[in-house]
């Protein structure tokens, strides 16, 4: 049976993964395994990959119920070094609130990406900087193709279901 190549993401799952580069919430478990903390630190999100880099498992809500790659498994493969984005980017796109601007605009990608925009100018970044590294981002993936490994519930759903 061949592999199930992932969908690309919306663009701002490569904002969400740089800033978690930026913030240091991935940590590199073995050379396989990654962990991944959300953004306001109440989930941490498992990713698996091959030593290419092309078979991806992550267990963030994106990946599992849209079936597009998520921040978290964008993240690990940055922290591993298969695609490596300039500081400045990851610098500038530290410490953004996205699990609280995602509520806020109700999960409108658009909205939230001008609010960043917007936070970013007025701290002395370049949106139009950002914005073209977030795009490498989705052209790396695109060229890579990955392919998904196995499915394992979110964190959330995991904690929901009843044992018998």
């Amino acid at each position: 049976m061949p592999a199930t190549p992932w969908k690309i993401p919306p663009i701002v799952k490569a904002y969400e993964a740089l800033g978690a580069i930026g913030d240091g919430r991935v940590r590199i478990e073995d050379e396989r395994r990654a962990t991944v903390t959300s953004s306001d630190g109440s989930k941490t999100y498992e990713v698996e990959t091959s030593a290419d880099g092309h078979e991806i498992a992550s267990n963030d809500n994106a990946s599992y119920w849209r079936g597009y790659l998520g921040y978290p498994a964008i993240a690990a493969l940055i922290a591993r070094g298969f695609y490596r984005p300039p500081a400045n980017v990851t610098d500038a796109l530290a410490g953004v609130p996205w699990k609280e601007l995602n509520r806020k605009y109700k999960n409108d990608w658009a909205k939230t990406i001008a609010d960043v925009d917007k936070e970013l100018e007025q701290a002395g970044h370049d949106p139009d900087a950002v914005r073209s590294e977030a795009e490498a981002v989705l052209a790396f993936l695109r060229a890579l193709k990955p392919v998904r490994g196995k499915r394992t519930l979110p964190p959330a759903e995991k904690r929901a279901i009843k044992i018998r």
